[in-house]
């Protein structure tokens, strides 16, 4: 399974630190004698900015005294912090955005590290090839075994998307079904009020924009449930009997989800163990994991189930 590369994996752990009381020509000694070009700036045990080489040099090129001026008067104190967890096409797309050479990665407002442009370097080929493994991973089948009318489900809607590859003789090693599905606001009120899971990071956008996800996310178990969904159109009567998942990332409020589910496993007795993953819109495994699921026989004598979308909505009178 792809496990997304983070800014963890690559970030330099030992970082050189300063004060905002340091003067500048201490900090050049600093920077000259460990031979790095950057210094974060620590208060109270927190980043609150960092300072560069070219950001010493401007003191001499305006002929201030550098045994005066203070780190903390030409540090750059807008600053741009990441999470360690984050994907290196987040790291990419930061420093891209604010035009910076640098980072410094934090945990809980501690500093953890240091992530540079130059440290994407090696990776940056991989997630190329990474990006194109998981596109081809749910790329639907052109031809794909569609049912139009499937026994085992009481309705489809026209926005889902479902394919199966190798499933229509029957289930076995090496089949695969995928299911998406667009995660709407709808939903996850709805999800909310049914469960009782009212977290205000799924609800209230003002108070996510505020968290290390910057956004309203979808339920973790919702985001599940497209998997639950992709396994549901397996032929026949599929009953889930165990699940071991990993939670990689966030899918936010209103993104497509997609689950692609493959049988990896004939464990006999109508049981099969299953390797699944929830992608987002760009490929990034929000989800992976194994799914073991019991198939039962349809019910003698079972006749198509599907009902219009919109006979479905309206309910019974």
């Amino acid at each position: 399974m792809l496990v997304p590369l983070a800014v963890g994996d690559c970030m330099t752990r030992e970082v050189l630190t300063t004060t905002p009381e340091t003067t500048v020509r201490a900090a050049a000694r600093e920077l000259s004698a460990a031979d790095v070009g950057s210094l974060v700036v620590i208060e109270a045990e927190e980043p609150v900015g960092i300072v560069t080489e070219s950001d010493l040099v401007d003191v001499l090129a305006d002929a201030l005294d550098p045994d005066e001026v203070t780190v903390g008067t030409v540090m750059a104190a807008d600053l741009v912090t990441i999470h360690a967890g984050a994907t290196l096409e987040r790291a990419a797309e930061l420093f891209e955005q604010h035009d910076v050479e640098r980072f410094p990665v934090v945990e809980d407002g501690e500093l953890v590290g240091l992530v540079a442009v130059s440290d994407l370097a090696d990776y940056l080929p991989h997630l190329t090839e990474r990006r194109r493994r998981v596109d081809d991973a749910f790329e639907l089948d052109p031809h794909p075994h569609v049912p139009s009318e499937s026994p085992e489900m009481a309705y489809d809607h026209p926005d889902w998307e479902f394919a199966g590859e190798g499933t229509a003789d029957g289930l076995g090693v090496g089949d695969v079904v995928r299911f998406r599905k667009r995660l709407t606001d709808g939903d996850v009120r709805s999800f909310a009020e049914a469960s009782g899971d009212t977290n205000r990071l799924h609800l209230d956008g003002e108070f996510a924009a505020q968290t290390r996800f910057g956004e309203r996310i979808v339920h973790g178990v919702l985001t599940t449930g497209v998997v639950s969904a992709a396994l549901a159109r397996l032929p026949g009567l599929v009953i889930y009997l165990s699940q071991d998942l990993r939670f990689m990332g966030p899918i936010g409020v209103g993104d497509v989800a997609t689950a692609v589910c493959r049988v990896t496993e004939d464990l006999e007795g109508a049981k099969y163990r299953l390797d699944v993953a929830v992608y987002d819109e760009d490929g990034e495994a929000a989800v992976e994991g194994e799914s073991v699921v019991l198939v039962d026989e349809l019910p003698a004598g079972t006749e198509s189930a599907a009902v219009p979308v919109e006979e479905a909505a309206a309910g019974d009178d």
